[in-house]
């Protein structure tokens, strides 16, 4: 028999009217991440469609600034397989993303100045629209990541030798 009323697998999104699409994993291991932005993006109705059936990634992206517009590089949202050979989108084009101006300048200054990288976290739908949130990071060398593997394993060494101390 199945429980009844038990927690769903998967990830319930923070907000209601919020549906995780995809997810960076990646960023958080290569990047220190800090200040976070949420933009909108410019898609095709077949890239919708494939978002919607979860069909993209982040794996690999990055943000880039051109004459005073951010893109989103690099995304993969797979083909809408009933689109056709004529409606159908490139899987990796660059996405243009719909920023404040303030905000917008404030990243690229930031990026211009003190050598950070806007990079994508997660993609998700937000009251009907898709949404990304970007995280402005600075990258860890490999020597960098080795040691916040070393602080995560002995701080859950000391939370085992805690619980056994209560015990």
């Amino acid at each position: 028999m199945a429980k009844k009323g038990g927690k769903k697998k998967g990830k319930t999104p923070e907000h209601p009217g919020e549906k995780l699409i995809c997810k960076n994993r990646r960023a958080t291991r290569n990047y220190d991440l800090g200040e976070r932005l949420e933009a909108g993006l410019v898609l095709r109705g077949t890239e919708v469609k494939s978002c919607r059936g979860g069909k993209a990634h982040l794996n690999d992206a990055y943000v880039r600034i051109e004459r005073g517009e951010a893109y989103l590089v690099n995304s993969h949202i797979g083909e809408y397989e009933q689109g056709g050979p004529y409606l159908n989108h490139p899987p990796t084009r660059a996405r243009k993303l719909l920023m404040h101006r303030e905000e917008l300048e404030k990243m690229a200054r930031k990026i211009l100045e003190r050598g950070f990288v806007a990079i994508p976290t997660a993609m998700y739908f937000k009251n009907g629209y898709i949404k990304v949130e970007l995280a402005l990071g600075r990258g860890r060398s490999h020597g960098d990541r080795r040691q916040v593997v070393k602080e995560r394993e002995t701080a859950r060494e000391m939370e085992r030798v805690m619980r056994r101390a209560k015990r």
